[in-house]
């Protein structure tokens, strides 16, 4: 995108007219839409101005940075099924990885658990979409079922399974998958 188009994008995002610009960094309206055409170039020193008057600043302003992708559909989905423990995993945000909190789509099959996973760091979140689950969590064995939400801090070794089979939302902080 040029600096003159990439002014103008500004301009009108602060809801500002070329005239009102031009009034705030003292130049003229004639000037700014030369700028915003691209038939000018102002000195660094104007452009600093400008950008002052459109609350940015020069850094910010050619950072190209890439925009990230928000939603995401089953196409996007990885996968990954484990015919021996009865399960199959969608992680539902790829690369989530590289985030503080990783989401996956857990699906047990009737008799499938997922891998025991030893105590660590973090938080695991739960929500039985279908189904039901057992959270074994340390000795302890917790029952959900379909419309339930778990939480808990992974400090003891867990895991899941399901005697019916069950699909449920599950989200790891920091990502253990």
């Amino acid at each position: 995108m040029s600096i003159g188009m990439k002014l103008k994008d500004l301009r009108i995002r602060k809801g500002l007219t070329q005239e009102e610009l031009a009034d705030r960094a003292e130049l003229t309206k004639g000037f700014i839409s030369q700028v915003e055409r691209d038939l000018t170039s102002p000195s660094i020193a104007t452009l600093m101005d400008i950008l002052q008057c459109l609350g940015t600043d020069i850094g910010d302003f050619f950072n190209e940075e890439k925009e990230e992708q928000i939603v995401f559909a089953k196409t996007d989905y990885f996968e990954k099924e484990d015919t021996e423990l009865k399960n199959k995993i969608q992680w539902i945000i790829p690369n989530a990885q590289k985030n503080v909190m990783e989401p996956i789509l857990l699906t047990l099959e009737a008799g499938g658990s997922t891998y025991p996973d030893n105590p660590h760091e973090g938080e695991e979140f739960g929500y039985v979409l279908k189904g039901s689950v057992r959270i074994h969590l340390g000795t302890r064995i917790i029952p959900a079922k379909s419309g339930e939400s778990f939480y808990f801090r992974p400090d003891k070794q867990h895991f899941l399974e399901s005697r019916h089979g069950a699909v449920l939302l599950w989200v790891t902080s920091p990502p253990s998958f």
